[in-house]
């Protein structure tokens, strides 16, 4: 034997008298139905194996509403009722300290948020007036204009949750999968079928994509929620780069006009834009591409851990690539074109103000303060309109209304009586910027208020900036949006200034409520060609009761300082942190 040979025998040997070293555990599955199974990984899939989350209407209509609240199995009440749209509210009087340290049963009150379901946010005056008369009846006059283009109802009893049902679907509205594990309400452009500029018309997908798919029970158990928009308009008005899908209007230069598919967005905890999947989707089989990717969530979505379970996360591990691969041979069973992208938006996608349409009436943009009305404001509004001789609206992506069909010789009448009811065509450019999401008045998740700070601060800086505003050293847009909590429901990251709510320290030790701060953020629009995330500072928080002081400091600075024809956004991911505080 060699000496080599030897010396590998020696090798050898010592190595068999060495422990065996321990193999790497397996990876642990994500939970994805077509590779791991369908067999639950944990609480949230068993019960929604169980029984689907849509069954129990008929227990809310047969047993938990004519015997009360306390009958509510407790399953049913903390996840089956979100399918119909119900969540339990907060109990008044629980401060933001204490969200995250009590149970869900110590924080709700025995009452419900109702969310209507408004696919495409379209309405007409009738079902805006039953939604109101049903906000007056049951809700405490309560009733919220939500980024999603739903309208929330509040202090909902579940002894009256058949007879509200029946008041809406007499109209054609329903709260469907409003919440839940599901297809949520789809987005769409609020000026469908209307505008003089626009590409496609998105309302016969949006009706089609309703009747074939809500309320089936075969898409109502997926991963984590599932968000869709759909626009036609060049203004890219559905904020499509965080939807888990949207199509936004184009014009292929052989194919003429469908959709650019984007697929995977979403902000909460873990912010991720949508991508392109670099697809040309004609109308024709829009449809199907949906229930396509859709079923793609379904079958290959994480369910083993909640906080991984959105869209968002496959697809960064799939890319846009093999995202389109296994959709269309998976999937589609066909080659879907390349398609080209849409260009900047060159308008507003909040369609503030009086506009024409291609008819030759007019469409009328107004804004209330943060989404906030009443059931008694939305009555009077169904009144108003129908008295200029308008019977259709629309509710935005942004907490505002888009009155259709407006004479010439009633717009400004129609303006004046607007505005007597809160709804501003001509808003100051704080009002109109600024969002706000439900906060700690009702939701359970919440640490701080948001509405009234919202309000506070819109007056406050109205007046203290008014000086900016009139010599026109203020850009055209700028966003305030302001979140109770890390969720983004009110989309912190995409705005110049998002405000993240949080219990901030105070010298005597005593937390009092606040805001993480992220500054310069944004959707495509007419001031920018790309999405782009906001830019955190670290230290940089301020307390609710500074908050117009701190806004009132930083656009001064940027007045001052920024380059000419900078936009807020793009001084804020470049300025000294120190210009920022």
């Amino acid at each position: 034997m060699t000496d080599t040979a030897l010396a590998g025998a020696s090798a050898d040997q010592a190595a068999s008298k060495r422990p065996a070293r321990p193999s790497r555990p397996a990876a642990k599955p994500h939970g994805q139905w077509k590779v791991d199974g369908t067999t639950p990984l944990n609480a949230n899939e068993t019960w929604k194996q169980e029984d689907n989350g849509l069954n129990v209407r008929e227990r809310i209509e047969s047993v938990y509403s004519k015997n009360g609240f306390d009958s509510i199995d407790g399953t049913d009440l903390h996840g089956r009722f979100r399918w119909w749209g119900l969540y339990t509210q907060r109990k008044p009087g629980i401060d933001g300290g204490k969200t995250a340290t009590l149970e869900p049963h110590e924080l709700e009150d025995k009452y419900f948020m109702l969310r209507v379901r408004i696919d495409g946010g379209a309405l007409t005056t009738e079902q805006l007036r039953v939604i109101g008369e049903i906000s007056v009846d049951f809700a405490r006059d309560s009733a919220d204009l939500t980024d999603r283009q739903n309208v929330q109802l509040h202090w909902i009893r579940v002894e009256d949750v058949p007879e509200i049902w029946r008041r809406l679907e007499a109209v054609g509205l329903s709260t469907t999968e409003a919440c839940g594990d599901v297809p949520r309400v789809i987005l769409g452009s609020p000026v469908a079928g209307i505008a003089k500029d626009e590409i496609i018309d998105p309302t016969p997908l949006i009706h089609e994509l309703s009747e074939r798919f809500i309320g089936d029970p075969e898409l109502a158990n997926l991963p984590r929620k599932y968000k869709t928009a759909i626009t036609g308009h060049p203004s890219q008005d559905v904020v499509h780069e965080i939807n888990d899908f949207a199509l936004v209007g184009v014009v292929h230069p052989e194919l003429g006009a469908g959709y650019d598919l984007w697929v995977g967005g979403g902000l909460s905890t873990n912010p991720r834009l949508a991508e392109r999947l670099g697809v040309f989707v004609s109308a024709d089989v829009a449809a199907e591409v949906w229930l396509g990717v859709t079923s793609i969530f379904r079958d290959y979505g994480y369910r083993r851990m909640r906080t991984k379970a959105r869209l968002k996360f496959l697809m960064n591990d799939w890319g846009p690539a093999k995202f389109r691969e296994v959709l269309e041979d998976e999937y589609l069973g066909f080659k879907l074109p390349d398609g080209p992208a849409a260009p900047k938006p060159s308008t507003p996608g909040d369609h503030v103000g009086i506009h024409e349409q291609k008819d030759g009436k007019f469409f009328i943009g107004v804004t209330p303060t943060v989404g906030r009305v009443s059931g008694s404001i939305l009555v009077k509004l169904a009144d108003t309109l129908e008295a200029h001789g308008s019977r259709r609206l629309r509710t935005t992506p942004h907490q505002k209304l888009v009155v259709l069909d407006v004479e010439k010789d009633q717009v400004e009448p129609l303006v004046a009586e607007l505005d007597t009811l809160g709804l501003s065509a001509r808003p100051s450019l704080f009002r109109r910027g600024t969002i706000a999401c439900t906060g700690i008045e009702f939701c359970k998740l919440a640490i701080v208020e948001t509405k009234a700070t919202a309000a506070t601060a819109i007056a406050e800086l109205e007046t203290r900036l008014a000086d900016l505003v009139e010599s026109k050293q203020l850009p055209q847009a700028l966003s305030l949006h302001i979140n109770g909590c890390p969720n983004s429901c009110a989309r912190i990251q995409t705005a110049d200034i998002g405000l993240k709510g949080m219990m901030l320290p105070t010298p005597d030790g005593d937390p009092t409520p606040g805001f993480q701060v992220h500054l310069g953020g944004g959707l495509a629009n007419n001031d920018r060609a790309e999405a782009g995330l906001g830019r955190t500072v670290r230290g940089l928080k301020v307390t609710a009761e500074d908050l117009p002081d701190y806004v009132e400091r930083v656009v001064r600075k940027f007045v001052a300082v920024g380059a000419e024809g900078q936009t807020f956004a793009e001084w804020a991911h470049s300025a000294d942190e120190g210009d920022l505080q």
